[in-house]
């Protein structure tokens, strides 16, 4: 169901979306609605569902004790020096598994998962979670009412609630105290035509463990990736059809 439909068959979304009027205004980068990351691309091409953008993950190259993507998507969204390091936000994290009957171990970075069905959609009351047509998932901060469903609903604990002031945003990932936020797979890069900071960062680091491209398209990185070695959804028991896949695991 359409997300206007959502709203307006609702009368709980209704009355949050109201109640949310009556919140005083998030301090946002200025200039800058995240809302319009919805609508276009660029300004010549607007998001359609022609894409749907994905990730691979290959857990053999992704080393443990290396965080260059945790570091990389920090700087690049700003999330890091707030002068109390356990305040700072991860958007991804990096997470060490321990198979007790192998002994085997594997390291992988856990974040979004950008999910076709994404239960913090269907949990929003505002409507402030979103899903663009070709598949990344985001936040509107201007009509988040920090309610905090959508952390409660994500099965991964792939989104945080922003406690503190904030200053030094960056204009093209706004934040704002009193909001949950979450990876965009660096959607400003990706409507540029670039790679997410954390793929970027891997490859720099000479790892290679991420691969992002167009899961529609067959002929793509990302499609011959997946091709080419077995992978897996993380919780694919709630067919979710998540837009990262991990091998390996």
């Amino acid at each position: 169901m359409p997300q206007s439909e959502q709203a307006s068959s609702s009368p709980r979304r209704r009355f949050f979306a109201q109640a949310a009027a009556g919140v005083a205004l998030v301090a946002l980068a200025p200039g800058v609605r995240l809302a319009e990351l919805a609508v276009a691309a660029s300004d010549d091409e607007p998001v359609t569902d022609a894409h749907r953008w994905g990730l691979w993950v290959d857990t053999s190259r992704c080393a443990s004790g290396c965080d260059a993507c945790v570091s990389a998507c920090g700087d690049e969204h700003g999330l890091t020096g707030m002068g109390r390091p356990e305040t700072d936000a991860q958007w991804i994290r990096k997470v060490d598994l321990k198979d007790e009957t192998t002994g085997r171990e594997v390291s992988l970075p856990l974040m979004c998962q950008h999910c076709e069905e994404p239960p913090c959609v269907d949990v929003c009351p505002t409507g402030a979670s979103f899903r663009r047509e070709d598949g990344i998932v985001l936040v509107d901060k201007h009509i988040c009412i920090g309610c905090r469903y959508c952390m409660m609903a994500c099965p991964f604990h792939a989104r945080s609630f922003i406690h503190e002031d904030l200053s030094g945003q960056k204009t093209h990932s706004p934040r704002g105290k009193g909001t949950v936020e979450s990876c965009t797979f660096c959607v400003h890069r990706v409507d540029e035509g670039r790679t997410p900071a954390c793929v970027e960062a891997c490859a720099d680091a000479g790892h290679h463990a991420l691969v992002f491209g167009d899961l529609n398209d067959g002929e793509g990185p990302l499609a011959k990736a997946l091709a080419g070695a077995e992978s897996d959804e993380l919780r694919s028991d709630l067919k979710l059809n998540t837009a990262v896949r991990y091998s390996g695991i």
